[in-house]
């Protein structure tokens, strides 16, 4: 399996812009947990679980910026499970719709480098738009999922302040240089630094949720000078509302893609449930972001991306 093709492709910081600003900065997450499968009225096995994804599928693909798949609720059905997976990402890639794969990989050397060739590389089985990433081996240890993404038009988004009780005691942790936190938004802002120059986002996204509250702030951290996309998980079954979005994210709220799951998987099983309480969010958000753009001085497009044509799929050839 070949890393990169050498190809050179849109950044996917322009292409996740100009998604957000045609449909809204919403990132509907696909999350077939057992209790959700089962209040579907789905049997919790291998054809429940092909029927909530299609499903899915259906409601969401052409429909919002972004998809989030949540990779163990797929995995837990062994191999067929990840084929269903598999399938479930190339048709809302097929429709134009961004995927970003949950699946929070954390190594070092070559094991890192596996896992980006797994989800980043033009000819891999399972190639997705961006994947998520843990970075408490340090940020340096993700290098080859980072530059592998810039290589071929895709992107990463790194867990940076999150909102389960047990990350503040390590992600506020103190070090002579700042907080962990702080390090890794640093590492973002740097590896950002082209697309930043070019007035684009960058493709070295954040993971920052909707409910840390006054975190950001207490410790110091610059989050719009670090020109990362910023999944913001939290709206809906979590608690967070779209007001939380601008007192936590502030001058960066137009980097902002919300992320929310069961908040709108909870309508149901018919598809134009789905649509319609995925159009909603996506419509309030909006709505919040109006008028902020300007205002910050971090607009979320100063000039046109690559578009690609509206029969392609969002990223370089031959991408599944």
């Amino acid at each position: 399996m070949s890393a990169t093709s050498g190809a050179a492709y849109p950044g996917f910081g322009a292409r996740l812009g100009e998604a957000m600003a045609t449909h809204g900065p919403l990132c509907a997450g696909v999350d077939p947990h057992r209790g959700l499968l089962e209040s579907w009225g789905l049997a919790y096995d291998l054809a429940g679980l092909e029927r909530f994804a299609m499903t899915c599928v259906e409601a969401f693909a052409g429909e919002v910026a972004c998809v989030k798949p949540q990779s163990a609720f797929f995995e837990v059905f062994g191999a067929r499970g990840i084929e269903v997976l598999e399938r479930t990402t190339a048709a809302f890639r097929d429709a134009g719709t961004i995927v970003i794969l949950d699946v929070k990989r954390g190594d070092i050397g070559t094991t890192m480098a596996a896992y980006a060739e797994a989800f980043l590389a033009d000819d891999a089985p399972g190639a997705v738009d961006a994947i998520t990433l843990s970075p408490y081996l340090g940020y340096g240890s993700l290098r080859p999922a980072i530059d592998l993404a810039a290589r071929t038009g895709r992107g990463v988004f790194v867990l940076a302040l999150t909102s389960n009780p047990e990350g503040p005691p390590l992600q506020h942790a103190r070090m002579p240089e700042g907080s962990v936190a702080g390090s890794i938004v640093e590492g973002a802002r740097d590896d950002n630094a082209p697309a930043a120059a070019r007035g684009e986002l960058g493709h070295v996204g954040l993971v920052i949720g909707a409910t840390v509250g006054t975190a950001v702030t207490d410790l110091g951290l610059d989050l719009a000078a670090s020109a990362a996309p910023i999944l913001a998980p939290g709206l809906g079954a979590q608690g967070a509302t779209a007001a939380d979005l601008h007192r936590v994210f502030g001058a960066a709220l137009p980097q902002v893609v919300a992320n929310s799951s069961r908040g709108i998987l909870g309508a149901g099983s018919s598809v134009a449930a789905l649509r319609h309480a995925a159009r909603r969010e996506s419509e309030v958000l909006r709505e919040l972001l109006a008028g902020d753009g300007e205002a910050t001085g971090h607009p979320r497009e100063t000039r046109p991306p690559h578009r690609a044509p509206s029969h392609a799929r969002p990223g370089p050839p031959g991408w599944l």
